[in-house]
């Protein structure tokens, strides 16, 4: 890799997060300033979604932080951020929709979801020392080493890649629950798709970013065994 290729490849290792997190702030701060028609709060739509489809045993609490807001499948508990929690906006509606979304996929015991939950170990192994194992076969020129940090990190790209549809399917699950419900109108759904599809680049960048990387340390392994 020439040194010009070098810094495109970092140079876009950083913007493409940062582009993502740009894009996803940005539409959250407009559409949190827009409220719905039925003016109901993030909480509200949370409680609404999940007992119109049974499952009444999964609470909601409130979190500090913004956009820290998650789905607990261990605790049963969507978790939103206050201003998702108390706010009556497009963007409080979508985010407390998709979180629920989560909720049902767990309730339906969803494949991708399923997956993701039993790659959870091993990826978080492979996001925290698969890149220290790999330098080190590099260091020692042991190319077991390499590889075997190798594998690791494609289990961690692995977690990030299924992801993907996991999210997408949150937020379809998301529109129809809005929809369906009559938490927004018609004239209201392109918004709140906007602010969907904003989140989902996030996920999208870091897959992204997940898998330039890989692709470079498998690169470099069958360079240095050619």
């Amino acid at each position: 890799m020439s040194m010009g290729t070098f810094i495109i490849y970092f140079a876009l290792l950083l913007i493409i997060p940062m582009w993502a997190q740009s894009k996803v702030k940005g539409t959250y701060k407009k559409y949190s300033k827009i409220a719905t028609s039925s003016r109901m709060t993030g909480a509200q739509v949370a409680r609404k979604i999940l007992d119109d489809n049974g499952l009444n045993n999964i609470q909601i609490e409130e979190v500090k932080g913004v956009l820290s807001d998650h789905y607990d499948p261990r605790s049963k508990v969507v978790r939103l951020s206050s201003g998702n929690f108390h706010g009556h906006s497009m963007a409080a509606s979508a985010v407390a929709a998709h979180e629920v979304g989560h909720a049902l996929q767990d309730a339906e015991e969803y494949a991708f979801l399923k997956f993701r939950s039993a790659l959870v170990p091993v990826a978080s192994f492979g996001s925290r020392s698969a890149i220290y194992i790999i330098i080190a076969g590099l260091i020692f020129n042991l190319s077991g080493l390499m590889l075997f940090g190798i594998i690791f990190m494609a289990l961690a790209v692995l977690f990030q890649l299924v992801t993907l549809p996991v999210e997408f399917n949150a937020s379809n699950r998301a529109m129809d629950q809005l929809v369906g419900t009559g938490i927004i109108l018609n004239n209201e759904e392109k918004d709140t798709k906007k602010v969907l599809n904003a989140a989902a680049l996030t996920y999208v960048a870091a897959a992204l970013v997940a898998v330039m990387e890989l692709m470079r340390f498998v690169f470099i392994f069958l360079n240095s065994n050619d």
